[in-house]
């Protein structure tokens, strides 16, 4: 298990609640993810130094903050690089320069050298003279990554980082953090509102909400089996739904829920009693399409029959909402446009659609 390079633990109710208790480890990506004003970025600034919290944070064998002590190390003694959501390059200063204020002091030629450096690894060669008006947007963000990496940090805080970029620079960046941050060997910490951006970066994600982080996992895990009801929606889970647990049958490894008039089956999972009230989720991409004649065929467990209330097409794909039992509760798929041709499936239409067992998880029901 690689050593924890970063560790905190922040608890305070003002001026800003504040509920976390969080590690990562070197080389590791740890996405952040929230809705606004969930505490994403004064994490970042708690552990930057930039916002007076209350609690501890150590990094790579130091102890940056130790309230319980009175230790708070100022934030330029803090071996952080921070990128900002809007880069806060100097407008006066070439890209060179800008890189330039954030290094130690060093000799001309290990300037040079590191700059040189840096650039190189950014893929910036060439715009060293560049003033941040000449710049593209993608070059700005890459300069701004320079002069965060300048300090030779102990830990990069990245702050929505993608956020003022076209999509196709976006992604084109992406692609280049995911190769990076593996050669960097420190902890990276990435703020972001994209899902799917988290999905695709982090080794792990970490969901916070009015300041309090509700579950850490890594991202297959946390979207297939988040912890309540609470984080799936948070998490954009679509089918989140409630039943009552009918009985277990630990001889076929087996749970009964009821739900919906169905009885569906999923893996054993004891942690709820037999008649208990529960919330569970299956995630859209998990359920299948069989077509009009699965529930006849009896080749998939879970078939669930229902009206087809809402279609619609973006792009490729169909975007679809079940309506199960003529009652009120929903079911929503994603199927590819050829799918829905070959099936049928349009709105107005009976449809049936499977529920793999393994993919149905319960959680305890949120006061």
């Amino acid at each position: 298990m690689r050593d924890e390079a970063l560790s905190v633990r922040l608890s305070q109710k003002a001026p800003i609640p504040l509920e976390v208790e969080l590690t990562c480890a070197a080389g590791e990506l740890l996405g952040v993810v929230g809705p606004s004003g969930s505490g994403k970025t004064t994490l970042l600034r708690s552990i930057a130094g930039l916002y007076p919290a209350h609690g501890t944070v150590r990094c790579s064998g130091e102890t940056w903050l130790d309230s319980s002590s009175g230790l708070s190390v100022p934030v330029q003694k803090r071996r952080v690089g921070m990128l900002f959501q809007d880069y806060a390059l100097f407008p006066h200063l070439t890209a060179r320069e800008n890189v330039a204020v954030a290094l130690p002091p060093v000799s001309a030629a290990d300037c040079e050298r590191r700059i040189s450096g840096l650039f190189a690894l950014l893929h910036i060669d060439g715009l060293e003279g560049r003033y941040p008006h000449q710049l593209s947007g993608g070059q700005q963000q890459r300069v701004a990554l320079a002069r965060a990496l300048a300090r030779d940090p102990r830990v990069l805080l990245l702050d929505e980082p993608f956020s003022a970029v076209d999509q196709q620079t976006r992604r084109k960046l992406m692609r280049e953090l995911a190769k990076l941050h593996r050669q960097l060997s420190m902890p990276v910490l990435l703020v972001t509102h994209d899902l799917d951006e988290a999905r695709m970066l982090a080794d792990r994600i970490a969901v916070l909400h009015h300041g309090r982080l509700l579950q850490t996992a890594p991202p297959d895990e946390l979207f297939a089996r988040p912890c309540n009801a609470t984080v799936a929606r948070l998490l954009g889970i679509d089918n989140v739904l409630r039943g009552r647990v009918a009985a277990h049958e630990p001889a076929s490894n087996r749970t009964w829920l009821e739900w919906a008039g169905y009885r569906l089956e999923l893996g054993l999972d004891t942690r709820f009693g037999a008649g208990s009230e529960v919330d569970w989720v299956i995630p859209a991409e998990r359920l299948l399409v069989p077509g009009r004649d699965a529930s006849a065929s009896g080749a998939h467990v879970n078939v669930v029959r229902g009206i087809i209330e809402e279609y619609f097409q973006f792009g490729h794909s169909a975007s679809v909402a079940l309506r199960v039992n003529d009652g009120g509760e929903r079911l929503y798929f994603s199927i590819p446009l050829h799918v829905a041709g070959r099936d049928g499936i349009t709105a107005g239409v009976e449809a049936t659609v499977s529920l793999p067992a393994d993919a149905i998880h319960l959680m305890p029901v949120e006061a």
